[in-house]
């Protein structure tokens, strides 16, 4: 594990502004934390090149990720951030989510392994209804527990009735159970460009599965629905 260390980040972001080839940043695994994560956003809102930006498997919490917030407000060139495995919670969630309400670059968000928690699933909610952009959105293992499942479900079940462009959406590992399926497959029966859904080891069991085959049969997009790990 290599570590950037903010002097280095500041090298790294003095260089980025001149150079006009770079394209993909991979510093996964490079203990980047929220100070690192300030130096880098910094990067975003004068390069007008890079479009890949690998930052999973850091300590980049809710400061780092209002940082990036501001940076994803004007940055028209970034399509994929990759935040897996960082220690971003609800408030981090809320100011990432609000950048992209006016992105209209970034296409794919990964968030697996964080905590947005409940009212990060309200902040994504808001999102989904106003971005025009994002295809692919990574929300597993994110320790949101039953209620916060519930939550999430119901409150993505209300984007998808207006929101056009997410493309896959993957919600393994987040305990949403019966329930949280029933929530989302009320979404999937009017949703028409959902194509890739993962509800793996979510607790559901016959109920749950039973509601999502009716979804299907009005749904005229969805061609992957993954349900391993359940009690069906």
């Amino acid at each position: 594990m290599s570590q950037l260390g903010s002097n280095r980040a500041q090298t790294l972001v003095k260089t980025l502004k001149i150079k006009s080839t770079v394209t993909t940043l991979d510093l996964q695994s490079s203990t980047i934390g929220d100070k690192e994560a300030l130096v880098l956003a910094e990067a975003l809102k004068t390069n007008s090149t890079m479009t890949t930006w690998d930052l999973q498997n850091n300590s980049i919490g809710d400061n780092g990720s209002r940082a990036l917030l501001e940076a994803l407000k004007n940055n028209s060139t970034l399509t994929i951030l990759d935040l897996w495995g960082n220690l971003i919670g609800a408030n981090g969630a809320l100011a990432l989510f609000v950048g992209l309400k006016t992105n209209s670059a970034l296409t794919t968000l990964d968030l697996w392994g964080n905590s947005i928690g409940n009212n990060g699933a309200r902040a994504l909610s808001e999102t989904l209804n106003l971005n025009s952009t994002l295809a692919t959105l990574d929300l597993p293992q994110n320790r949101i527990g039953d209620d916060g499942a519930l939550a999430l479900s119901e409150e993505l079940s209300e984007a998808f009735t207006t929101n056009s462009t997410l493309n896959v959406l993957n919600l393994r590992r987040n305990s949403s159970g019966d329930s949280g399926a029933l929530a989302l497959s009320g979404a999937l029966k009017t949703n028409s460009t959902l194509a890739n859904l993962n509800l793996g080891y979510n607790l559901i069991g016959d109920i749950g599965a039973l509601v999502m085959a009716e979804a299907l049969e009005m749904n005229s997009s969805l061609a992957t629905l993954n349900l391993p790990g359940n009690s069906i």
